[in-house]
């Protein structure tokens, strides 16, 4: 399993929203408190973000990936203390039994103006692939970053955005459709996705812990609430969550 986060609202640096808290995403990485498989998260890591400065605006999100643990990586501490954005996602990585390692197996994936993250396990991958794969051209599987589960269902998750689907119809869909093709005997699959285009979050609880915090003119989704402090509210298992730096809706799935 994984541990991840976003972040909408006023431009903060990386560094506030992923190192300076009590109980960070770096923190988390080491010492997660409520990850159901795995003790740490020291498979590799990733951050992206957009830019903030309308003068010079890009709505592709920039990224920056490594193959070890974000508490070793001394580049990252100085980016993340000189990066300001007003949206962010990122995530720590415990690689599932079997799947590959290397910075390209580490979220957050992305195309355009997408970023989305996979924390949870796709049983019975890659057999399961055949079955879930029925609506893709087979020419979209050579669009695989990686040979892993997460990069496959960000495939599968991106088909369907690219098809105009909006962000939580198209987590909907793929969570959806996995469940359908699950086997009682394999167990069920987890699959807490997070996806953001910049302007919204969507996410989903399935088999694993998110929250959620909102404070004035922000938001934080994440796996573990990253302080003490008072707000932070938990998805109900099987549920979506769609979010703005305003609002935040929570339905069941």
């Amino acid at each position: 399993m994984c541990r991840h986060i976003a972040y909408l609202g006023p431009p903060v640096t990386l560094q506030s929203v992923l190192i300076d808290q009590p109980h960070s995403l770096v923190h988390q990485s080491w010492a997660p408190k409520l990850q159901t498989s795995g003790i740490m998260n020291a498979d590799g890591f990733g951050v992206g973000w957009y830019v903030s400065d309308p003068a010079h605006a890009d709505p592709e999100p920039a990224r920056y990936r490594r193959d070890r643990p974000i508490w070793g990586d001394a580049g990252f501490t100085d980016l993340a203390r000189v990066t300001r954005s007003h949206a962010i996602l990122a995530a720590v990585r415990s690689a599932s039994t079997g799947m590959p390692f290397g910075e390209s197996a580490c979220a957050p994936f992305a195309s355009g103006r997408w970023l989305f993250s996979h924390n949870g396990l796709l049983v019975g991958y890659p057999e399961k692939a055949e079955s879930l794969a029925t609506t893709l051209e087979p020419a979209r599987l050579l669009e695989l970053e990686a040979a892993t589960d997460s990069a496959f269902l960000w495939v599968l998750v991106r088909e369907r955005l690219e098809r105009g689907a909006e962000l939580g119809a198209a987590l909907t869909d793929v969570a959806q459709l996995v469940e359908e093709n699950g086997d009682e005997q394999e167990g069920p699959a987890a699959m807490n996705f997070l996806l953001t285009d910049g302007e919204a979050v969507a996410a989903t609880s399935i088999g694993n812990s998110l929250f959620w915090r909102g404070l004035d003119d922000s938001v934080v989704v994440a796996s573990e609430p990253y302080d003490e402090e008072p707000g932070w509210n938990r998805a109900p298992d099987n549920s979506l969550l769609v979010a703005t730096a305003l609002t935040v809706e929570v339905s069941a799935l």
